[in-house]
């Protein structure tokens, strides 16, 4: 049975699942980290965090375990204010990943997703009015990829939207560990032609169209799926988007990289931040690259993302040497 939702409609309705994380404090083997940290992270609750930090509401529905793991996931969200929407599922446990440092520099996840009660998302654990009252619904790759049930629901959300006149942004958010690369090109591919706004790395970009050593090509060929907005996240390289037929780009925020795990969706809830702010597609790109270099100063999937008046820190005329 879905959650209930109090007070307005919030401006960006997401879902998906969120998983419990821990974190080894050391480099090393993991069977010899001495202790781990324990958090949440998810993909769409990342962008959440991103948005409502940056001054907009959001709800994330999501199904987890009815566990101590679970309390926690929906207590660490409600605590960024979000608006959670939790279906509490009985008979599996919340998802859990576990990132272990081999060295100070290469970061490897590991999953225990399988039968989780994230991937048991059904289309009735989406509220309609929640999703017909929003400003715009965001989804990911990953949720279609969990199962049947999570495909289903992420195409009835996204159809739902439509009729109802909602923007859709789409991260493509490709996990290998979940399917292949032929099976997720057909999947994105059937969901760019329904959505607004696409996200993409070069290499999901490819998986989706076809690969090409031209951004620019990459950000052509998702636009010609449908989307009118297709921005290519492109880590350090800066991002490439495609806007009403406008090509743009913007270099990155040089940092000192900590944790490059959610850097994505930071840079993704920076974007749609600006955009149900009104703002030009300039100013979209610029926040959406302080928002994601933000992410990477700290250990964690979105602890270090900003509130909007810390995006100074991070601006391009900041003489603080970094």
């Amino acid at each position: 049975m879905s959650g209930v939702v109090h007070g307005g409609a919030p401006d960006v309705v997401t879902f998906g699942e969120t998983m419990a994380l821990f974190t080894a404090d050391t480099p090393g083997p993991l069977p010899h980290v001495p202790s781990l940290s324990l958090g949440i992270g998810g993909a769409e609750s990342n962008v959440a965090v991103a948005l409502r930090r940056l001054g907009t509401s959001v709800a994330w529905v999501g199904r987890v375990g009815a566990d101590s793991l679970g309390e926690l996931v929906v207590r660490e969200l409600r605590g960024e204010g979000i608006d959670v929407v939790p279906v509490r599922d009985e008979s599996a446990p919340t998802g859990l990943m576990i990132k272990e440092r081999r060295t100070a520099d290469a970061l490897k996840v590991w999953y225990y997703r399988a039968g989780s009660a994230g991937s048991r998302l059904e289309p009735e654990d989406v509220p309609d009015d929640l999703v017909t009252g929003a400003r715009l619904l965001h989804v990911t790759g990953i949720t279609p990829a969990l199962s049947p049930s999570a495909a289903a629901a992420t195409h009835h959300a996204i159809d739902l939207a439509r009729e109802a006149g909602v923007p859709v942004s789409f991260d493509l958010n490709y996990r290998a560990a979940l399917w292949s690369r032929e099976e997720a090109g057909e999947q994105f591919r059937r969901i760019m032609a329904k959505v607004d706004i696409v996200f993409a790395g070069d290499d999901e970009a490819g998986i989706a169209v076809g690969p090409a050593s031209d951004p620019r090509e990459l950000a052509r060929r998702m636009a010609a799926e449908g989307p009118s907005q297709a921005v290519l996240k492109r880590g350090d390289q800066g991002c490439l988007a495609l806007i009403d037929g406008k090509e743009y780009a913007r270099e990155a925020v040089p940092v000192r990289v900590v944790d490059t795990v959610g850097a994505g969706d930071a840079f993704v809830g920076g974007y749609l931040a600006e955009l149900l702010g009104g703002a030009e597609a300039d100013r979209r790109l610029r926040t959406a690259t302080q928002v994601g270099a933000f992410a990477c100063l700290v250990p964690g999937d979105w602890e270090g993302m900003p509130r909007r008046s810390e995006l100074h820190l991070l601006a391009p005329e900041d003489p603080v040497s970094r």
